[in-house]
């Protein structure tokens, strides 16, 4: 993903012009986690993984913390159509602390 694209991204959630897939919406309301805290997160966030070939098209997972301190991976599709695919706080059994590298589960 470009810086070009991760721009246009945070432009649509500053502009509320994306949306919440139904796989999304139901993650964020079994993790009760608020489309407030989504928007924040990616406009607070930065890109720790590229998904260029994913299988429904390109998409990117963003860290980011909300203005409460709460740390959330976004996975976000890009460039056209910005849709939120999934949400949820990194597991400290699958992420460092930092939530930007996985843990290798050898």
């Amino acid at each position: 993903m470009t810086e070009v694209e991760f721009a246009a991204v945070q432009k649509a959630f500053a502009e509320r012009n994306y949306l919440i897939t139904l796989h999304g919406a139901t993650r964020a309301a079994q993790r009760l986690i608020l489309t407030t805290e989504i928007a924040e997160a990616v406009l607070n966030g930065h890109v720790i993984e590229d998904y260029p070939d994913d299988k429904y098209g390109p998409s990117c997972l963003i860290l980011g913390v909300t203005k409460t301190g709460r740390m959330l991976h976004v996975q976000v599709s890009y460039p056209e159509s910005i849709k939120v695919i999934t949400i949820y706080e990194p597991s400290p059994e699958d992420w460092d602390a930092d939530g930007r590298t996985r843990k290798s589960h050898e």
